[in-house]
């Protein structure tokens, strides 16, 4: 495969970050860094004028890694990389529009990644509907989103994917601080709760979503990490100790050559699984995205530590931007898991 963007994709990332530098600089997320949510405001109307929703992997590539770069609040990739692919009909609409913010409600407590067997349950409601109860955890962006794709076990035992309300009776989603304040999470707990189901057995079509969120994450990561690197070189270059630049020392030019690499090679790996979740089989698009988190999830944490080393004390300070973007990276690194479970996965993909 090509590694390069194409044009579009590349005149895609110049608009992208254009249109984040004015409409949601640094101080735009500072603003909005102790507020419950984040949903329609100027920044999400803005990107769903750019025509960004609803895109392949490929193609919401350089809009995840700008989104990452900026710290951007918005919930791009719960909305248009995890819901809008999952829904169907009307809701798909709304979704790929922006009239409708989404999320996906995988985990619950305690149970980590056993999404496949959740302990909410569906039963058939008076009228053509469902009804759910049970406890989501973790769900991105799910005290703003207006609709929420939440998994639950009919009563034959078999996984199904339905649609909530946010504003429904019995849904209540209450916000869940985190260390990272541009990323939102919600606690969503549900007691009979009206639901549209979609589909029948929706075990695959999940699965899929679980490989495209955590594949958006690491991207995502990726841009947090290589606007890291560059803030971290800029000060190297100015900042002076016993009378030279701090960059002319080895140990600081270690530190920034060990923290290139690791962006480099994460980006190399987000890319290759972009482009498998749109064009490989099922199985090789899981061998990627498993890839890409093995390596990413401990790696980039790494670097925002490294930024934060090269800055000194100063990065650990309020005032200063660098210590947001190790909060991104680590919230990234939570929300992706150890890399030893996924290297244990891959074992299991090669041995069978």
């Amino acid at each position: 495969m090509d590694f390069e963007l194409t044009p579009d994709q590349e005149l895609l990332r110049e608009t992208v970050r254009r249109f984040l530098a004015e409409q949601a600089p640094i101080g735009y997320v500072r603003a909005r860094y102790d507020a419950p949510s984040v949903g329609h405001d100027r920044v999400w109307d803005g990107l769903c004028a750019l025509g960004v929703l609803g895109l392949g992997m490929c193609d919401s590539l350089p809009v995840l890694e700008e989104l990452g770069r900026a710290l951007c609040p918005a919930p791009y990739a719960s909305s248009s990389v995890g819901a809008a692919p999952l829904a169907r009909g009307e809701l798909a609409r709304r979704l790929t529009a922006g009239e409708a913010i989404g999320t996906v409600a995988l985990h619950e407590p305690g149970r980590r990644y056993e999404w496949r067997s959740p302990a909410t349950r569906a039963v058939p409601g008076t009228d053509t509907g469902w009804r759910l109860t049970g406890v989501k955890v973790h769900v991105p962006d799910g005290a703003g989103a207006d609709v929420l794709l939440v998994t639950a076990t009919d009563p034959d035992g078999v996984l199904g994917l339905f649609a909530v309300e946010r504003g429904a009776a019995g849904v209540a989603a209450v916000p869940t601080p985190t260390v990272d304040g541009s990323r939102k999470h919600a606690r969503v707990e549900l007691r009979d709760a009206p639901a549209a189901r979609i589909g029948a057995d929706a075990t695959d079509a999940v699965a899929r979503a679980v490989d495209r969120l955590a594949v958006a994450a690491v991207v995502d990561a990726v841009g947090a990490a290589g606007r890291a690197l560059e803030m971290t070189v800029e000060h190297a270059k100015q900042r002076v100790q016993f009378g030279r630049p701090i960059g002319s020392f080895q140990a600081v030019q270690h530190l920034c050559a060990d923290m290139l690499r690791a962006v480099e090679l994460a980006r190399a790996a987000a890319y290759y699984a972009c482009w498998a979740l749109d064009e490989a089989d099922a199985a090789e698009a899981h061998r990627a995205a498993t890839i890409a988190k093995a390596f990413a999830s401990e790696s980039l944490t790494r670097v925002g530590a490294d930024a934060i080393q090269v800055f000194g004390g100063i990065g650990f300070t309020w005032e200063h931007d660098v210590h947001l973007f190790y909060k991104r990276l680590l919230t990234c690194s939570a929300a992706l898991g150890g890399a030893g479970e996924h290297l244990a996965e891959l074992a299991r993909i090669a041995i069978g």
